[in-house]
């Protein structure tokens, strides 16, 4: 049976102001400098520009269950650098949406570089950005919900990968 849970939202409601095309473009911006850094293991740059909020929730592009939290300690910080070990990225915005103090971002980060013990290839993904505006009228990041499907599969790759293979 799935794991089902409500979360209540434990922030204040602030004023719902409408997001801008400029908060848009600089969120556009920040997502794009963030993919950079992080596949260039330049961890610092990544927590730089992105602030992940307490309850951000992570689905992988590894699958599983999703992750709930960031751990930002210097030893999760230091594997990120080692794992990410160079590359190029650029983002391209398929759609955004908006309402109040929400921001989505529905991209797709062209990316190519050395991850991990593989050698250099294609590491592209279709990922989702929702961030929450914060009291003071910066960004966090709640949810990052990314994919390496970016390149068409059929069906039975898709039915091969559903049971785990």
């Amino acid at each position: 049976m799935a794991r089902t849970s409500f979360r209540p939202f434990k922030g204040s409601l602030r004023s719902r102001r409408r997001v801008t095309d400029e908060e848009l473009a600089a969120l556009v911006q920040r997502i794009t400098e963030a993919a950079q850094a992080l596949i260039s293991g330049d961890i610092e740059g990544y927590a730089a520009r992105i602030k992940h909020a307490h309850d951000y929730t992570l689905m992988s592009p590894y699958g599983g269950d999703p992750v709930r939290g960031f751990d930002d300690s210097d030893g999760a910080l230091n594997a990120l650098a080692q794992f990410f070990r160079g590359g190029e990225a650029k983002v391209e915005v398929v759609e955004t949406y908006t309402s109040g103090d929400l921001a989505v971002l529905v991209v797709i980060e062209r990316q190519h570089g050395t991850i991990g013990d593989l050698p250099e290839q294609d590491w592209s993904l279709r990922v989702t950005w929702v961030f929450r505006r914060t009291a003071d009228s910066d960004w966090e990041l709640v949810h990052r919900h990314a994919d390496a499907l970016v390149h068409a599969i059929d069906h039975e790759r898709l039915g091969a990968l559903a049971r785990g293979e």
